[in-house]
């Protein structure tokens, strides 16, 4: 009798499990359905909810849609209103229109994509150095920071402790005693050892303004992604001097030693000209986002000023990210390589592309464009090097050369096109970066620039090895199967 009555009790629970776990794919296929997003992305998630119990849908409710919080989505609108009309002024007020018959027709479509989406024309009137060395970078940057009489806007998303990075990190604290405004931006999971150890303190203590960028915790995910990440790495220094590219604040020499993928490698560009004032935009736009502070005031406080005209590059600055463009990086990673007529050359540390891009990329080399894929060797990240892996057949059999960095983890995000135009910033070619991150690109139109970033491609190629087409196809049958269970789920990188 009591056999009887357990196995019932066991049978109407289970039951009772089933039907709740029912209800919620249901509710959540709903939501999913009436979100509307890209199907790959829609089935990914109804297969996850549905083959984990009760986990899947938890992780949906974490990590399942873009929400940005009440509080951000405005701040986010006011961001974008405040982007174009500096934009326009800068375009309308400071000369600093582009003079279209100075480029290829592609160049003016770019452009008008990218006041729709970001609200950010292209700009006349930068000069640059590109630099790919770490020391020299980190030298130079504290020699500038040194060099500031007014202020200095940094935001990154890792810093790390050690090497010459802690040359900045001295060059901050003594600005800020000789009374320059100093305000640093560092992202709250990409800096979280950073932010655990003793240099937060002691910059505060000399008078830096530092402050963690998209805080993590529960009450933050309640009405919040907390995966949405501040990826973009950008300083600004008196208005007039501006930095950005992949590098991170670290010295490789010091940074994810125990990962064993090597140092990595990476370039940043140095900029004197009217492109500063939109990356000093930026960095006021997401310091408002953790401050109480409306805009208008931190760009007093800041003594920020339109950057002088400086050079002849024409420079689009485009900050994407959730609540700001949408789709809008995609859209104008697609336009550029769909641009190209003769070359295509990429490097990326993460290739989780999307549909869209992977048949651009295929279609580009279908018509005749010799497209160079750079990837390194080694990555960090084991979800991705798994779902990037499947992408390969797709690509070489129709042509593109696929190249493998062995130097050490290549992070240098860049396209070039054609040896005239070309995208150059914080954004990989995957999922992360295209839908959740906060990212800031420069698509930048003319030869001088793009020369000088396909020299350093090719000093990339001259350290990688080309897929063995034959070896590849011939893999076990393991590691294919493998490798495709990750992609199911590539979606959700």
């Amino acid at each position: 009798m009591i056999e009887e009555t357990t196995a019932g009790f066991l049978a109407r629970s289970f039951s009772l499990t089933a039907m709740l776990h029912v209800c919620i794919v249901l509710v959540i296929a709903v939501r999913v359905i009436m979100k509307r997003p890209a199907t790959g992305v829609a089935l990914s998630w109804l297969f996850l909810v549905t083959a984990v119990p009760f986990g899947g849908a938890a992780i949906y409710v974490l990590m399942g849609e873009r929400r940005t919080g009440g509080r951000r989505s405005t701040e986010l609108g006011h961001m974008r209103v405040h982007m174009r009309q500096l934009s326009e002024e800068l375009v309308r007020e400071d000369g600093a229109g582009v003079d279209w018959s100075r480029h290829p027709p592609a160049v003016a479509g770019l452009d008008r994509l990218g006041q729709s989406i970001a609200g950010t024309a292209a700009i006349s009137g930068s000069a640059f150095e590109l630099l790919s060395s770490p020391s020299e970078i980190l030298h130079r940057i504290a020699d500038d920071i040194d060099g500031a009489r007014e202020s200095v806007l940094m935001e990154f998303y890792i810093w790390n402790e050690g090497g010459d990075t802690d040359l900045v990190l001295e060059a901050l604290m003594r600005a800020a005693k000789r009374g320059v405004v100093c305000r640093v931006l560092v992202d709250a999971l990409g800096g979280r050892p950073w932010w655990r150890g003793k240099q937060p303190e002691a910059l505060k203590a000399a008078g830096v303004e530092v402050l963690p960028a998209l805080p993590v915790g529960p009450w933050r995910a309640i009405f919040g992604r907390t995966d949405l990440r501040l990826h973009r790495k950008i300083l600004v220094v008196d208005s007039q001097i501006g930095w950005t590219g992949s590098m991170n604040m670290v010295d490789p020499r010091y940074f994810k030693k125990e990962a064993g993928v090597g140092e990595w490698v990476d370039a940043m560009v140095r900029l004197e000209g009217r492109a500063v004032t939109l990356l000093a935009a930026t960095v006021v736009g997401d310091w408002a986002m953790e401050v109480e502070d409306q805009i208008h005031t931190i760009v007093s406080d800041s003594k920020l000023k339109a950057a002088d005209a400086k050079g002849d590059t024409d420079i689009q600055v485009i900050a994407s990210g959730p609540g700001e463009t949408g789709d809008g990086i995609l859209l104008m990673l697609l336009s550029l390589i769909n641009a190209a007529k003769q070359e295509l050359i990429l490097t990326t540390p993460y290739f989780v592309p999307d549909e869209s891009l992977l048949r651009a990329l295929r279609g580009a080399s279908g018509r005749g464009v010799t497209v160079t894929l750079i990837l390194p060797e080694q990555i960090d990240s084991f979800l991705s090097r798994h779902a990037s892996r499947t992408y390969f057949d797709e690509l070489y059999e129709i042509g593109v050369e696929i190249r493998f960095y062995r130097g050490g983890l290549l992070h240098t995000k860049s396209i070039t096109v054609d040896g005239t135009l070309s995208m150059f910033g914080t954004t990989n070619l995957d999922m992360r970066s295209l839908w959740l991150n906060y990212e800031v690109s420069l698509f930048v139109y003319g030869k001088e620039f793009t020369s000088a970033l396909r020299d350093l491609q090719l000093t990339y190629v001259e350290q990688t090895d080309k897929l063995d087409a034959e070896a590849w196809a011939n893999r076990p049958f393991r590691q294919r199967f493998v490798d495709n269970m990750f992609r199911l789920v590539s979606p959700l990188l």
